[in-house]
């Protein structure tokens, strides 16, 4: 088994054939009964990756081939942000577990790193890390992938408009899409300080919700 990329909080690894992935830190347990139980409520309905067997801290998931959209920013920043906008609207089109007014079944983690792609086609493979998934506002989604862009390949910035013609819906404007990044950046802070409070994690969301205050449209 070897460990996959890009992962962060939980300890993922594969031996090309299944993923193995064992949560850590805060609420482990909710978010792992909270991802096993969407990812078998979304089979055939979305690419994602089969449940293959489950217990009180690991799930175990079939493999899903392609390479992480981030990996292939570089080269079709256009091509890979059109995907995330498609398979964006996909996922806001299922009817969310309990119905709430205005609101969708949102990923809560949604963006390229978490999008495997086609390298030949760019046609989207499987999406990842439904840990966070719950239902809300759309806003949430839409502006998480931005912010992965904004933060993390900032000379792609302007490929965004891209990502939200594909998505095919109203964008909302700046000063709400901004706010929904720090909300999000808070709510990770707070995560990181639910497990180490003042540790390395906690000071580096503080960093970057000063970043992302700064930003202009």
């Amino acid at each position: 088994m070897r460990p996959l990329k890009h992962g962060y909080t939980n300890r993922t690894v594969t031996d090309g054939a299944v993923v193995t992935k064992t949560y850590a830190g805060p609420g482990a347990d909710l978010r792992l009964q909270g991802e096993h139980r969407l990812l078998t409520r979304l089979q055939g309905r979305l690419p994602v990756p089969p449940v293959r067997a489950v217990d009180t801290r690991t799930l175990t998931l079939g493999f899903m081939a392609g390479v992480p959209g981030q990996e292939l920013l570089e080269e079709q920043p256009a091509a890979v942000l059109t995907s995330c906008g498609e398979m964006l609207r996909r996922i806001h089109a299922i009817p969310p577990d309990v119905p709430a007014a205005g609101g969708v079944l949102v990923h809560g983690d949604f963006g390229p790193q978490n999008v495997l792609l086609d390298p030949g086609t760019f046609a989207v493979t499987a999406v990842v890390d439904w840990e966070f998934a719950h239902v809300g506002d759309p806003v949430e989604d839409l502006t998480w992938c931005e912010w992965i862009v904004r933060m993390h390949h900032p000379h792609h910035r302007h490929h965004l408009p891209a990502f939200f013609r594909a998505y095919d819906a109203q964008v909302p404007p700046w000063p709400v899409r901004r706010r929904a990044m720090l909300d999000r950046c808070e709510a990770l802070r707070r995560f990181c300080s639910d497990g180490e409070p003042d540790g390395p994690g906690e000071r580096l969301w503080q960093e970057r919700t000063t970043l992302t205050s700064g930003w202009r449209e």
